[in-house]
């Protein structure tokens, strides 16, 4: 028996992980920084959790980052956050991912409810309104890069781009559910890759993360699988059933008490079916989650959905956080007998609750069994198409935020089973135009970072309110 597995059957014995000698307290204070600096959408945080917790504490190897990193891609949810609780559990077991996970959102869960309220409060106030009209311009660059960068790593050929261009044709033209698509090009991917055939056996991993490579013998944690990492039926079954219990309990309850039209009933059904469905990241279930919100509930405006968006790009933790503000906003306009913003905490924390209660779910539960999963041949192929089915549902979230960004006025068009809002060209808003452009040749032509390009569309907004006297 070698070294490695002589010290794994040590530590199974003993029913503990191994002694890594990493103290609980300092990891705590680890994960509250990379929480602090997790801005930047789901690349951003990835890579900033690399640079920490592998080039700087190299606590755990390059191979085991990327391969907790491809398995949480094959998950619903922020793929980002999921690593946080992956790398927790890995090493402090159970709350080792509860503290890193929790970590993660809050500084996000603090400043979105913050500037929700502000927003609540002051949105209709002329300074707050030029702030976002900026903010628009370059969430809408933004969203546009996700596309172009996304579609790199997932169109690497005919067959992906068909797809991509199905996807987008389906829920644009078509209107086709979100789940449809992604359940559909899971099919088909996975039927793909299990007849063998080479479009779908292209490979998907994610390559190098960070600019220093740390061998997984040469971390902290070394190339040992610790105790309670292994499949355990039992434990499987204990996990799942606590947490199915804490995410949808109060789901229940509120079906309970209070009917399936109360607003917190819809927020709690709504986000809890999001939870399982958000293959792809935050920029894919953006559009489904915009068109409900704004068109099925009513609890948004079009451009308040970008409002929101903005919030969570320049605020830490994961972009999906936007949909606090969107349950939050739910509630403010339908509080019934409650105080309206008391209504709307409760409804941004319920959101919150829903959406991310499952993600410890995901990581509890499956991660013992990944090394099942790591060469899945039909497994990677369907994740592969699915990533390239999200560009095409990316590109529906920009071309549909464009429109409303751009345009003050839509007329929809219908006929041969479809339906597509048409902008009225002379309702175009040449302000938003202008910095729009200038945002996108940011961007694109100069490679300027996500946070400048917001603030410098933020101080553009504000001074064209100044220009033209709504401030």
């Amino acid at each position: 028996m070698n070294k490695v597995a002589s010290n794994e059957a040590q530590h199974i014995q003993r029913g503990s992980a191994p002694d890594h000698g990493i103290p609980f307290a300092e990891a705590v204070r680890v994960w509250a920084r990379v929480a602090a600096l997790s801005f930047g959408g789901p690349a951003g945080q990835i890579a900033v959790m690399h640079r920490i917790i592998v080039e700087e504490k190299r606590w755990i190897g390059e191979n085991r980052f990327l391969h907790a990193l491809n398995y949480c891609m094959l998950l619903p949810g922020p793929e980002a956050q999921q690593l946080a609780v992956y790398i927790g559990w890995l090493l402090h077991k159970t709350k080792g991912g509860l503290v890193a996970g929790t970590l993660f959102v809050l500084p996000g869960v603090v400043a979105i409810m913050a500037l929700s309220w502000i927003y609540a409060l002051f949105g209709n106030v002329g300074a707050v309104e030029a702030l976002f009209f900026g903010l628009k311009a370059a969430v809408l660059a933004i969203v546009l890069e996700a596309v172009v960068r996304v579609g790199k790593r997932a169109l690497k050929n005919n067959i992906m781009v068909a797809l991509a261009a199905a996807a987008f044709i389906a829920i644009f033209f078509f209107q086709v559910p979100f789940p449809l698509i992604i359940l559909s090009a899971a099919i088909i991917g996975f039927a793909g890759g299990r007849a063998g055939l080479a479009p779908f056996l292209a490979a998907n991993g994610h390559g190098k993360v960070g600019d220093k490579q740390v061998a997984d013998a040469d971390s902290v944690l070394g190339e040992t699988i610790p105790a309670h990492a292994r499949p355990s039926l039992a434990w499987a079954l204990k996990i799942a059933g606590v947490f199915l219990i804490l995410w949808l309990a109060p789901v229940a309850a509120l079906l309970a008490a209070l009917g399936p039209g109360n607003v917190f009933t819809e927020i709690a059904v709504f986000f809890s079916k999001m939870a399982v469905v958000t293959f792809g990241g935050a920029y894919a279930v953006l559009a489904y989650v915009a068109q409900q919100a704004v068109e099925t509930y009513h609890w948004l405006q079009p451009g308040e959905m970008l409002d929101g968006l903005g919030m969570a790009e320049t605020t830490p933790g994961p972009l999906i956080m936007v949909t606090q503000f969107v349950g939050f906003m739910g509630a403010f306009r339908a509080p019934g007998s409650l105080d309206p913003l008391l209504a709307a905490t409760l409804g941004g924390l319920l959101t919150t609750w829903v959406t991310f209660t499952p993600c410890f779910l995901w990581i509890f539960l499956g991660a013992p069994f990944v090394e099942a999963l790591r060469s899945n041949r039909a497994l990677s192929a369907a994740l592969a198409t699915i990533t390239a089915a999200v560009v095409g549902v990316i590109l529906n979230l920009a071309v549909w935020f464009g429109l409303h960004v751009l345009f003050g006025e839509l007329i929809e068009v219908s006929g041969f089973g479809m339906s597509v809002d048409v902008p009225v060209l002379s309702s175009v808003n040449v302000a938003s135009l202008v910095l729009t452009l200038g945002a996108l040749i940011a961007v694109f032509r100069f490679k300027v970072g996500m946070l400048p390009v917001l603030a410098a569309c933020s101080g553009a907004g504000l001074l064209s309110g100044l220009v033209s006297g709504t401030l």
